[in-house]
């Protein structure tokens, strides 16, 4: 059965976003270098940050709450107000940086809104997902726009339905093995993998090894020939 639908990821599948808060992470290193060491740090801003996850949801708000709280836990409830201001700092910076689309990616995604329906399926804070859509240049392009608070089976089956698709003629495409694959694989659609050079450890998951609707590409580039051969 054809595809007539194609849902992509938007941070990490269409445009830089991991890098970002990677940069994030190492100015909130050096912020704490007296208090703690580096491997202590990650791992305590790890577990403050899968903590908050149900509370503040996935995006740079969110992030920089874990940051301010795990250097508040490292300095035993008493971290200097000039590190909160520059933790402060550093996710405003965050919310205003430049949007940057990755190589390949204005040519597929126009190349692909001629022959498909496109839906961007995206997790994170709403103002912001906007904003980078916006700036990215790629919104006209998209039949709809949804920035959902998780990714998960009951997420795409509610989708789905809203957006009136049959999941055998669907296919979500992204980075993340957990929120991209694996749960559209679940609700009966195709999971197209394009992995990005560095992947957030809450999105690492197993692949669905010899699923029949599972099939990794190296590039996003690929996509419009894969999407072809598929009847």
């Amino acid at each position: 059965m054809p595809i007539t639908t194609v849902c992509l990821d938007a941070d990490d599948t269409l445009w830089h976003n991991e890098t970002i808060f990677r940069l994030s992470q190492k100015r909130f290193v050096e912020l704490l270098s007296d208090h703690a060491e580096e491997p202590v740090m990650m791992d305590r801003l790890a577990a403050v940050e899968r903590r908050n996850l149900r509370l503040y949801g996935y995006g740079v708000k969110g992030f920089t709450l874990s940051m301010i709280e795990t250097a508040m836990e490292l300095c035993d409830g008493a971290a200097p107000p000039h590190i909160i201001r520059e933790i402060l700092a550093a996710g405003r910076e965050m919310l205003n940086h430049p949007v940057e689309t990755l190589p390949g990616v204005d040519e597929t995604v126009a190349e692909l809104a001629e022959a498909y329906r496109l839906i961007l399926i995206t997790k994170g804070d709403l103002m912001d997902q906007e904003r980078k859509l916006a700036a990215s240049g790629l919104g006209e392009r998209f039949s709809a726009v949804e920035v959902v608070s998780e990714k998960d089976r009951a997420t795409y089956e509610r989708l789905f339905a809203r957006h009136g698709l049959n999941p055998a003629e669907t296919a979500m495409a992204g980075n993340s093995m957990k929120s991209d694959v694996i749960p559209p694989i679940e609700a009966g659609a195709w999971g197209i993998h394009i992995p990005y050079h560095i992947t957030w450890a809450h999105e690492l998951a197993d692949a669905p090894e010899g699923h029949p609707r599972y099939v990794t590409l190296s590039r996003i580039e690929e996509l419009p020939d894969w999407l072809g051969h598929i009847k």
